[in-house]
């Protein structure tokens, strides 16, 4: 038999309602810092607009720079590691990411926190829940 899940085994989940043009949006912090963002599983990483990255106080000096190719060409951007990054009840710990221009003021929610989730479609609802 199946053991017996209690409510503090149950892994956080978070259920995203698609807006009118189908984009799922959520609010949430990267390490401590209120953020917004898109899900993007186009994007390999989470992605954070500079100018969020530096009213968040991120450090860029000592962070690589690499070239990224987006919807909008290469761009150049720096790769950091996130201390937590939360929607909801959900933190995740020690998650990649790219600091980069051209993407607007929202940060786009990239595969480097999704695959660390089962996603689910709800019918017009995105359901992530917590893997690991």
């Amino acid at each position: 038999a199946a053991p017996l899940r209690t409510p503090s085994s149950v892994s956080p989940r978070v259920v995203l309602p698609a807006d009118s043009r189908g984009h799922h949006l959520a609010d949430g912090s990267v390490n401590g810092a209120p953020v917004r963002f898109l899900v993007d599983t186009g994007a390999t990483a989470v992605a954070i607009p500079t100018s969020l990255a530096r009213r968040m106080g991120l450090d860029l000096a000592q962070a690589p720079r690499v070239r990224v190719s987006t919807a909008n060409g290469v761009v150049i951007a720096w790769r950091v590691r996130l201390d937590t990054v939360s929607i909801g009840p959900m933190t995740l710990h020690q998650v990649d990411a790219l600091v980069q221009d051209g993407i607007g003021e929202v940060a786009l929610l990239g595969m480097s926190f999704l695959s660390r989730t089962d996603m689910t479609r709800e019918g017009d609802r995105l359901v992530l829940t917590k893997r690991f």
